[in-house]
């Protein structure tokens, strides 16, 4: 559907207490329901907080339905039209050039434009890298902050409707470019370390929630690193893992990237959204990896630090343990190509706007990540 023709729209959530709580599952077979969290009803679980959108013309029915069968709710959003509406309303007032540039969302064509300019402008620091093209031929980019040394991989944007992603990955180069000189620890790190950011893979998915559907999941590109282990093989299912691995061309273009420099790169972090959270393989298995102490302690350091920087608290753990058993992960895929730091950041919030992040939160959200991003490069810098 249309963002136009969504005129109000709520995004209740509910807590499944037993097993006859498929109804979830029901709601996407006969009401317009996406669901939010968790992304697939496969992963539905006992007093876990299932979060989904429903659309307007539904929302009296999906009520009376979780009224009938007892089941607890609350009403999150009730205005989610109203919300996208204030979140594409500024995307380019602020000059490039200014603080209040990075507490907004960009689409993409400003993100293209924005990548040309801060390259023109920091061409000592920065270089923009073109790595392959996407399913519809939009030009895919990675900047790399260069030095002579190791390097760390940061990508945003695999999932389309995740737009704290790539604000991120713009005000991390922001922050690197402009503010550098006084933050003594990124001094350090420069001195030792590369970054390669991605700040968005998913191109077509992301332009397409910004002229189409805001809240489409679109291509679970995640997936697509896996070999379908636990994935679905429904291509019309939201986590289909793909025909076959390496089936679309974003994917080839990084995976092919990140191999050929997987003796450069130490570490490869993965924004995503939402649920405060440090991941680390394994997500497809329950079973520990050869490093998971030291994953573990590294997490929880980054937890520790966002803690002091803004007081958010997030959790840190193995994918499979901390959330759901979930085939397909990037840095399940980074790390069993042998970058030992891999790691997933779930950003902000746990639930109250989802992925609608406002835009006033994006400036302490990128602080706290930042912050974790720090961590994990210091731990690189003096274990490599």
């Amino acid at each position: 559907l249309k963002q136009a023709n969504i005129p109000t729209n709520e995004l209740p959530s509910t807590l499944p207490k037993d097993d006859r709580d498929v109804v979830i599952c029901q709601f996407k077979m006969s009401f317009r329901v996406v669901l939010w969290q968790p992304v697939s009803a496969e992963n539905i679980m006992k007093n876990k907080e299932v979060h989904f959108y429903v659309n307007v013309s539904d929302i009296n029915d999906v009520k009376a339905e979780l009224n009938r069968s007892t089941i607890p709710y609350k009403v999150l959003m009730d205005d989610v039209q109203g919300v996208i509406k204030k979140q594409t309303v500024n995307d380019t007032v602020s000059p490039r050039s200014s603080a209040s540039y990075y507490e907004q969302y960009h689409s993409l064509n400003e993100i293209y434009s924005w990548m040309e300019e801060i390259t023109e402008m920091n061409a000592d620091l920065l270089q923009k890298i073109y790595i392959g093209s996407s399913f519809e031929k939009r030009p895919l980019y990675i900047l790399k902050v260069q030095t002579p040394k190791s390097a760390i991989w940061i990508d945003c944007g695999i999932h389309a409707r995740e737009w704290i992603a790539p604000a991120f990955c713009l005000w991390f180069i922001g922050h690197t470019t402009h503010f550098r000189e006084k933050d003594r620890t990124m001094t350090r790190l420069l001195q030792h370390l590369d970054f390669y950011i991605m700040p968005v893979m998913n191109v077509d998915g992301y332009e397409y929630t910004w002229t189409t559907v805001r809240l489409i999941y679109w291509t679970d590109l995640k997936a697509y690193f896996s070999k379908c282990k636990g994935a679905s093989h429904n291509d019309c299912h939201e986590i289909y893992c793909g025909p076959y691995p390496e089936s679309e061309p974003e994917v080839k273009a990084v995976a092919h990237f990140l191999q050929k420099h997987k003796d450069h790169i130490k570490a490869y972090i993965t924004i995503h959204s939402y649920s405060q959270m440090v991941l680390f393989p394994y997500s497809y298995t329950t079973n520990k990896s050869k490093d998971h102490d030291e994953l573990l302690s590294v997490a929880n350091k980054v937890v520790l630090a966002i803690r002091k920087t803004t007081q958010k608290m997030y959790e840190s753990g193995p994918g499979a343990q901390t959330i759901y058993l979930a085939p397909g992960g990037s840095d399940d895929w980074a790390y069993d190509l042998g970058i030992k730091y891999s790691f997933t950041f779930e950003l902000r919030d746990r639930g109250t706007h989802g992925f609608l992040l406002p835009p006033n939160l994006i400036k302490p959200t990128c602080i706290e990540a930042l912050s974790g991003i720090k961590t994990i490069a210091l731990h690189v810098i003096n274990n490599i």
